[in-house]
């Protein structure tokens, strides 16, 4: 009896057990691989977007100082942390942006077809009944389109809302019956734009500007005066040559300081050189190097549609390089010593050098460039982004 009990409790305690999937890890592996790559592939579209955005206010005048204002922080993030990573910031914002600009660009896919089936049929048969019924579809897709867009981005402007608009005009009712839609929308717009700083980072930029043209504005006035004055043309390029080295890493104490002062005093810029000379060399040589594709740019004048391409061109080369030179800031920073006397005078000659080549490329581009003596003066490798102020053949 006490054996047919016990033989009876052994199958209940086996079924009562949890027994683990077979494949539970695979399970586990994919859900890990799905979300890895869902966020790498958000990462890579964040920091796609955050670089054309770079671009088109870089090649849109007044808006340029918001992307140098961008530029210059990221710069004294990594002076302030001595990381290079922490100089690529606002890469989830810039994503969402660019979600709203592509949801935007895929919603109004049928209207732009129903559109061009509408000029064919003007064309086809001018007046007929198929016109009419092409322009009736036209303006009806036309408002379903509107309603679209604007349901989409007052539910938060997400990449689905654009893609899924089924059920965009029921929250749409709910939403209005629930009431105060419109103040909601107000303070969530507000409040994302907030989040992006526009006030601080033009501020930083315009200031930053101001302050590297005082440096720039009198040997660049006495390169361009060398048609007329040509002794004055040597002197402009050994002062351009002086201070074309210091700029960079004045900007960046400025950035990483916050004090205005730091965009002119010189003395702090040479003791910080003084600490780690070959980084700055090196952080220099980049980031001159790095302009001289924007100077082949204006062999030519920019046509309107690529209008778009000097700001590309100038984030994809001179950000990187803005990192390099608050990377070499803060080696500086954290250096007590000053380097040994040889290595700042190997640092010092590596400098002449960059800079004299920097000096050649500027002044030999009046002739070269379609503005003439007058691009003397917009010193891309400093100042605002945009190198180009007139785009019109």
């Amino acid at each position: 009896m006490g054996n047919a009990i016990l033989l009876d409790e052994v199958p209940v305690l086996a079924r009562d057990e949890p027994s683990p999937g077979r494949f539970a890890w695979v399970r586990r592996l994919t859900i890990r691989l799905a979300r890895g790559v869902g966020r790498t592939a958000g990462g890579l579209f964040g920091l796609v977007s955050l670089v054309l955005g770079l671009a088109v206010l870089a090649s849109t005048p007044v808006l340029q100082f918001l992307s140098l204002g961008y530029l210059l922080e990221a710069s004294g993030r990594v002076a302030r942390t001595g990381r290079l990573r922490d100089g690529v910031f606002g890469v989830r914002l810039a994503g969402r942006v660019g979600g709203i600009a592509l949801g935007t660009l895929v919603s109004m896919i049928p209207l732009w077809l129903v559109g061009s089936y509408a000029r064919s049929a003007a064309l086809v048969d001018p007046g007929g009944r198929v016109e009419r019924l092409w322009r009736l579809a036209a303006l009806v897709v036309w408002g379903l389109t509107c309603l679209h867009l604007a349901t989409a981005y007052l539910r938060g402007g997400r990449l689905r809302r654009f893609l899924w608009p089924f059920d965009g005009p029921f929250w749409l009712r709910r939403r209005w019956r629930e009431g105060g839609l419109y103040a909601d929308s107000r303070d969530g717009f507000w409040d994302f734009v907030a989040r992006f700083r526009p006030a601080y980072y033009f501020r930083l930029g315009l200031v930053g500007f101001l302050g590297t043209l005082a440096w720039l504005v009198v040997p660049t006035a006495m390169i361009a005066a060398t048609a007329r004055f040509p002794l004055l043309g040597p002197l402009g390029m050994l002062g351009l040559a002086i201070i074309a080295p210091v700029l960079p890493f004045l900007q960046t104490g400025y950035a990483a300081e916050g004090r205005v002062r730091a965009l002119f005093e010189l003395r702090s810029a040479r003791e910080r050189f003084r600490h780690a000379p070959w980084a700055f060399a090196f952080a220099l040589l980049v980031l001159l190097a790095a302009s001289i594709p924007l100077y082949l740019l204006k062999i030519e004048m920019i046509p309107r549609e690529a209008a778009w391409l000097p700001g590309l061109v100038f984030v994809i080369f001179l950000a990187p390089a803005r990192l390099l030179v608050g990377w070499a800031y803060a080696r500086s920073l954290r250096r007590e010593r000053r380097s040994h006397w040889f290595f700042r005078l190997l640092g010092r000659l590596a400098i002449v050098v960059v800079a004299v080549v920097y000096v050649v490329v500027v002044f030999f581009s009046q002739y070269t460039s379609w503005g003439g003596p007058q691009s003397l003066f917009e010193q891309h490798a400093f100042l605002t982004p945009a190198p180009f102020w007139s785009f019109e053949r």
